[in-house]
């Protein structure tokens, strides 16, 4: 994938260029088969900050300067020039790739941080899909194992907290998701509850805790609340339960009256539906008395006939 949108990128700039007033003089060396030139001529680009200009002519020369002397710092600059270009995909390989190829070079642990760093910086928001977030944390994570005295090592440790940061608000946010849509189908409720604590589970120290926790006692609230009578004492009992350990774990919490609420509702739930059954329970009771009395008084006539 990164191939096809590094390569859009690569014809943009080509046409665009062959399109400019210097088309004449870069487009002739180019098309040459002086690498020596191109070479100088790139590295004269990428520090006056052209680096499209750079990109076209490194594009051409890596292939060809593959196994020499030169390689090694031609390769550094063409990861450079994808990462100022903004191309973090391509970018991202080609470090790696470096660091990889030339493990004794001295820029080998700028461009292992740099691959790290470009998978940080193509981490979507929250409410996207998260597996290049699980990436960088594993690559800036590798990059702390293999050089942990590394000034760098400070910063790719702040990278990982921001981007775990990001995946609890993700993990919060869809569990929440599922409190909204219970609504529609009262499951979700439940689902809201197991998702979570599984969140609790995945990041122990979520900055979202308390919130969470409040959020659970509500969802196995409204639960047992939009259950049939017959299984709301179970789940409003259940409700109590997450109730007192919220309070025991946030006894000073601003959200302590709003979950002492839930529990005082689940108290009223609960006698609720032991009246509601009770009254069941005497309706079929007197149903049937009525319908054993009626078929006595059958049965008598039916003698009495006889």
């Amino acid at each position: 994938m990164f191939k096809i949108k590094h390569l859009i990128i690569l014809s943009f700039t080509i046409a665009f260029l062959s399109l400019g007033a210097c088309k004449s003089r870069f487009e002739k060396l180019r098309l040459s088969n002086d690498v020596a030139k191109k070479y100088q001529e790139g590295i004269r680009l990428y520090n006056k900050k052209d680096y499209s200009r750079a990109l076209i002519l490194f594009e051409g020369l890596v292939q060809k300067y593959r196994g020499t002397a030169e390689a090694e710092d031609l390769n550094y600059y063409y990861a450079f020039t994808l990462y100022r270009l903004k191309d973090y995909t391509t970018a991202r390989y080609k470090f790696k790739e470096f660091a990889d190829t030339y493990p004794a070079s001295k820029n080998a642990e700028e461009c292992r941080y740099m691959g790290a760093y470009c998978y940080y910086l193509d981490s979507p928001k929250s409410s996207l899909d998260q597996e290049n977030t699980y990436k960088a944390i594993d690559a800036l994570q590798l990059f702390i194992n293999l050089y942990p005295r590394s000034d760098r090592a400070t910063q790719a440790a702040q990278y990982i907290a921001n981007l775990r940061d990001k995946l609890e608000t993700k993990a919060f946010d869809n569990a929440k998701l599922y409190y909204d849509l219970g609504g529609y189908d009262i499951t979700n409720y439940k689902s809201a509850v197991v998702a979570l604590k599984n969140a609790q589970i995945e990041f122990p120290d979520i900055k979202y805790a308390e919130e969470m926790n409040l959020l659970i006692v509500k969802s196995q609230f409204m639960y047992a609340k939009n259950s049939f009578p017959a299984r709301q004492e179970d789940r409003f009992n259940e409700a109590i339960e997450y109730y007192n350990e919220f309070i025991e774990a946030y006894p000073n919490s601003k959200y302590a009256k709003e979950a002492k609420q839930l529990k005082d509702d689940s108290d009223t739930g609960i006698a609720n539906a032991k009246r509601i059954l009770a009254e069941e329970a005497a309706m079929i009771a007197k149903y049937k008395a009525l319908e054993g009395s009626g078929k006595k008084q059958k049965d008598s006539t039916s003698t009495t006939n006889k």
